[in-house]
């Protein structure tokens, strides 16, 4: 029994920092997973910098409500499920994702949770799991599934080499490099026939 286990954003939705970098004009907001491996530093760093410029949950709200999937992945998604199960593993969080599950046809999602002061201001974050990817890939192994997965970050390393197959799609130059023996992929397409061979 196979589930595929997909990343979310540089996968199928753009990246959220960097959109809210681009309409906020703060461009240290523009690192992310594929910058900066270690995630809670990440999201601290985002944390200090939103508390600097008093901006909050509604703010990236606003930009997020802006972002459609990119062109081709809600088809990508669709044609993959009518293959087999397919669970979005992201270290997104639940008040940024859930406009976005809307326009790919509500997948599941597996990801974590901000912690927001009643004035709006994201004060925290609670992560679902340790290295949460991973670990659910071996949580669904461990209850008899094969998994295949595909991402584009550091934190997508972990899922890709864990599972029977593993894939890189629209990854950094540098990332592909560090990893010749991952297949990586640009296109939709490509990456859905690779899947089904793995299947």
């Amino acid at each position: 029994m196979n589930i595929v286990c997909l990343d979310l954003e540089g996968v199928l939705v753009p990246e959220i920092w960097i959109a809210f970098s681009e309409a906020s004009g703060i461009p240290e907001l523009k690192r992310t997973t594929r910058d900066e491996p270690d995630y809670n530093k990440l999201m601290n760093f985002r944390l200090a910098i939103l508390k600097e410029h008093g901006l909050g949950l509604k703010e990236i709200q606003d930009t997020i409500a802006k972002i459609d999937p990119m062109p081709g992945a809600r088809e990508f998604l669709d044609a993959l499920r009518a293959e087999t199960q397919v669970l979005i593993l992201s270290d997104t969080f639940t008040q940024f994702a859930t406009p976005l599950m809307k326009k790919l046809g509500w997948p599941t999602l597996f990801c974590n949770e901000l912690e927001v002061a009643e004035s709006g201001e994201v004060t925290g974050f609670r992560m679902r799991c340790e290295k949460s990817k991973l670990s659910t890939v071996k949580a669904l192994q461990s209850v008899g599934f094969e998994t295949i997965a595909a991402g584009d970050s550091f934190n997508d390393l972990g899922m890709i080499q864990a599972s029977k197959a593993g894939f890189l799609f629209r990854s950094t130059e540098q990332i592909r490099k560090d990893h010749p023996e991952l297949p990586a992929y640009e296109e939709y397409d490509d990456l859905l026939a690779a899947i089904k061979r793995a299947l």
